[in-house]
């Protein structure tokens, strides 16, 4: 399995920045740059539940090693389940990479054993490894314990959701990135009107902003209540 090489603006979001993301761990963000640079090899293991940006920390972590000239891969596991032997080979020669969701890979014995081997052979390439999952390796259903081992040795980041107040400033940085204004009032609407999912919420936006666009209005509660009552969201 190939792993297209595409422009890093392509590969990497802009939104998903490592000075982006709102609500990390003490000391988290410090930790990434350091292995982003070269400064730190670590392997870490980063959990949470969904929403709480796991895969924005995982591509923000790949575009601040290729910024800082090094070579750097992204790898959704679930994109890659029941072949995973051949889409790890493909990253072979990068300094950081990121795995991300190994929830998708777990129980699968050929891809566990695939992900030990990988892995052992990183570590002895002094390549930075980064995990991502919803839960500790004992929580996931993993069937190789050598694998259970090795995840549970990385050092870990625990990421928790965000309050309203972390889910408006999200809301608020996203906007300003795109050119919008999002007034106190519009934020409050839609947080109170919408689910606590963050993913959604910035899928939100997107729609919003080609709305507002194709409008020509401002996104303010009376254009919100026209444009979302009827999904009934």
């Amino acid at each position: 399995m190939s792993v297209p090489q595409l422009p890093l603006a392509l590969r990497y979001p802009p939104d998903q920045r490592l000075e982006s993301y709102i609500g990390a761990p003490d000391g988290a963000l410090a930790q990434l740059r350091a292995i982003a640079v070269g400064e730190a090899q670590d392997w870490v293991y980063l959990l949470g539940p969904a929403g709480t940006g796991k895969t924005h920390l995982a591509l923000a972590l790949c575009a601040a090693a290729e910024q800082a000239g090094r070579g750097s891969a992204y790898l959704p596991l679930a994109a890659a389940a029941g072949r995973l032997r051949d889409a790890l080979e493909a990253l072979e020669g990068r300094d950081v990479i990121a795995l991300d969701g190994l929830d998708a890979i777990a129980g699968q014995r050929d891809d566990e054993v695939a992900l030990f081997e990988f892995h052992n052979r990183a570590r002895a390439a002094g390549v930075a490894l980064l995990y991502t999952a919803s839960a500790a390796p004992d929580g996931l259903g993993l069937v190789l314990p050598d694998l259970r081992s090795r995840l549970a040795q990385c050092g870990r980041i625990v990421l928790s959701p965000l309050d309203d107040e972390g889910r408006s400033a999200v809301l608020r940085t996203r906007a300003l990135r795109r050119g919008l204004v999002l007034d106190e009032a519009a934020i409050d609407w839609l947080l109170a009107r919408t689910g606590r999912d963050l993913a959604g919420l910035v899928r939100l936006l997107d729609r919003l902003d080609r709305e507002s666009l194709a409008a020509k209005r401002r996104i303010t509660v009376p254009f919100l209540r026209q444009v979302l009552d009827a999904s009934d969201l």
